[in-house]
C-alpha cells in the first residue's frame, strides 16, 4: 500500500511569522501531525533546518514524543544536525541539500559529488538503528551514487516534474525520467519514496508511470489547502486521491 506521510514544516512557518524567538505560540506543529495522523496519515515529516526558520529543536522533541506513526526527520548533513538526531533517534532521517537563501529545500543532493561524507553518515545512522533516505534528482548517476552509501531509501526530487505539470511534453519527459530513476533504484536495492511540489492534481499522473513507490511526502499542498477545508479532510482528500 503506497503511504503518505505529511510535512508539517509550514504548520511552523505561519507560528513562526508572529511568535519567532519567543518559544511559544500558534498554530502548534504537534497538534497538527497529530490530526493529520487521526486523519489516515502514515506518517510525519519535519525539517530542521541548520538556521531553525520553522520546526524548532522543542518542536522535534516534541513530536519524536507524541507521534505514533512513522516519524521522518529531514536533515542537512551537518555534524550539529547529525548529533542531534542520533540522540533524538527518529524512525528515519531523510538528508538533504541546505541553502540559507533558498524558501523551500531546491535541488537533490550531489551524493556523488560527496559520495565519502555520506556513506560516514548513513554508517552512523545506520547503527543507532535509524534509517536514512537521501533526497535526490531522477539522475542515474546519482542513484547508482546513493546505492553506494548504505542508505535504505532515496525520495526523488519531483520538484521539476509539478514545476512543468502544465506542459504536455516536458511532463512526459520528467515522469520518463522518474520512472527510470524508481526502477533504476528498485533494482539496486533501494526502496523508493518521492516527494516535492506534488498535489491532487499532479499525483495521479505520477502514480500511473512511476513503478516501485512506497511513500509520497506531502506538505505545502496539504497544509495550503487545509485552511479552507481543514486539516483533516485535507489529508483525507490526498489518501483519496492516492488510492484512485
Amino acid at each position: 500500500m503506497l503511504k503518505l506521510g505529511v510535512n508539517i514544516d509550514h504548520v511552523a512557518t505561519v507560528r513562526e511569522a508572529r511568535y519567532r524567538g519567543r518559544g511559544f505560540g500558534e498554530p502548534c506543529p504537534v497538534a497538527a501531525a497529530l490530526a493529520c495522523e487521526a486523519a489516515g496519515a502514515h506518517g510525519i515529516t519535519a525539517h530542521l533546518r541548520e538556521d531553525r526558520r520553522h520546526i524548532q529543536d522543542r518542536d522535534v522533541v516534541a513530536l519524536r514524543k507524541k507521534v505514533s506513526s512513522r516519524f521522518n526527520l529531514e536533515m542537512a548533513n551537518a555534524e550539529e544536525i547529525i548529533r542531534f538526531a542520533l540522540k533524538l533517534k527518529p524512525d528515519i532521517v531523510c538528508l538533504v541539500p541546505e541553502r540559507r537563501l533558498e524558501v523551500t529545500t531546491e535541488g537533490g543532493l550531489d551524493v556523488a559529488g560527496n559520495l565519502a561524507a555520506l556513506k560516514r553518515t548513513c554508517r552512523r545512522m545506520n547503527d543507532a538503528g535509524i534509517e536514512v533516505s537521501l533526497f535526490i534528482a531522477p539522475d542515474p548517476i546519482q542513484v547508482a551514487a546513493a546505492a553506494m552509501t548504505g542508505s535504505q531509501f532515496i525520495e526523488l526530487h519531483t520538484g521539476a516534474y509539478a514545476e512543468c505539470f502544465g506542459k504536455a511534453r516536458e511532463r512526459k519527459a520528467e515522469l520518463k525520467r522518474l520512472a527510470a530513476a524508481a526502477a533504476q533504484a528498485h533494482d539496486l536495492g533501494l526502496q523508493v519514496n518521492a516527494g516535492h511540489g506534488l498535489n491532487c492534481a499532479n499525483v495521479p499522473p505520477l502514480l500511473a508511470a512511476v513503478p516501485h513507490l512506497v511513500e509520497l511526502n506531502i506538505g505545502h499542498s496539504i497544509v495550503s489547502r487545509s485552511l479552507t477545508v481543514g486539516l483533516a479532510k485535507a489529508v483525507k482528500e490526498m489518501l483519496a486521491v492516492m488510492r484512485g
